[in-house]
């Protein structure tokens, strides 16, 4: 079966998450540590055959005012880059406050400042992928 990826696009990271086979759950894989766009891409690469994955669902940073910033635009040039190589579905869905209740789900659920610096792109990313599940 096929699988949905769930990504969190970030300056120094990329927080990757992935669907179970029937596309109801999503569930945290991996950070990726950005080095370079070509590792990026090589890594999601290896992912998207590893998990037979059949859509990207990105997580696009909108202001709350609903317009494109900075970010946003980083994200959609990632997206652009990413469309060439993998030659893939990709879905953006609007990621306002993931991180804001990722972070809050860490906190409540007590886990240190340090861990929460490793995990909380996975668990953002997790957040975009079981919004669009959710969605669906």
């Amino acid at each position: 079966m096929e699988r949905i990826l769930g990504l969190d696009v970030g300056d120094k990271t990329i927080g990757v998450a992935v669907s179970d086979p029937l596309g109801l759950i999503a569930q945290g894989v991996t950070t990726i540590r950005r080095t370079s766009i070509k590792n990026d891409m090589e890594e999601l690469k290896n992912i998207v055959n590893q998990y037979n994955v059949s859509k990207v669902v990105v997580g696009l940073p909108k202001n709350m005012n609903n317009t494109i910033g900075p970010q946003g635009q980083k994200v959609l040039n990632f997206v652009e880059k990413m469309e060439k190589v993998l030659n893939i579905e990709i879905v953006l869905e609007d990621e306002r406050l993931t991180t804001v209740s990722a972070e809050r789900m860490l906190i409540d659920g007590d886990v240190r400042r340090e861990k929460r610096k490793k995990v909380i792109d996975k668990v953002a990313a997790t957040y975009i992928l079981q919004t669009f599940l959710d969605r669906r």
